[in-house]
């Protein structure tokens, strides 16, 4: 049987091993990431994503709960889903990725050129608003839900000064 003694360990290691202390350094990162680190526990996440279009300087935007080295207040387990917006003749396109949960449990709502997108299954949470490259109408607003991805169609249009729910279908 193993001794877990670190100590014990490292007096007994061969000097000329070069990985003998990998099983510690992996062990006190497992244990680093199970503590409450933030003092607010639960997922918390943060990356950067690049799109590059023909013809256009690269893209690239932030995804996560929570920014490395920014404290914030967020809903423990709430996530900000990856989204990309595609401006395209007549229609803005919104492709949102929002594994883990079912079509009833979005909540979509429009005001003007802000999309508001939230869902929640169980301790899966998204929340993102997202800012719209054109006034649309809010009315001609068709969503789609399938195998993690939430697709949202809107057609350009003027100003609109209510908040409507749009339906997922």
């Amino acid at each position: 049987m193993a001794d877990r003694n670190p100590r014990r360990r490292r007096e007994e290691r061969d000097p000329f091993d070069l990985f003998s202390d990998f099983d510690e350094m992996f062990d006190e990162l497992i244990r680093s990431m199970e503590s409450d680190t933030l003092g607010q526990g639960g997922p918390f996440f943060y990356g950067r994503s690049w799109s590059l279009r023909p013809g256009e300087e690269p893209e690239v935007r932030e995804f996560g709960n929570i920014r490395p080295g920014e404290q914030q207040t967020l809903e423990i387990g709430e996530r900000k889903p990856l989204v990309d917006v595609f401006d395209a003749d007549g229609t803005v396109h919104v492709v949102a990725e929002m594994p883990g949960i079912e079509k009833e449990d979005v909540e979509l709502s429009i005001d003007g050129m802000e999309l508001e997108i939230k869902a929640r299954r169980g301790d899966r949470r998204y929340h993102e608003n997202v800012e719209l490259p054109a006034d649309v109408d809010e009315n001609s607003a068709r969503a789609t839900y399938k195998n993690g991805v939430l697709e949202i169609t809107l057609k350009k249009k003027g100003n609109s000064s209510k908040r409507k729910k749009i339906n997922v279908e």
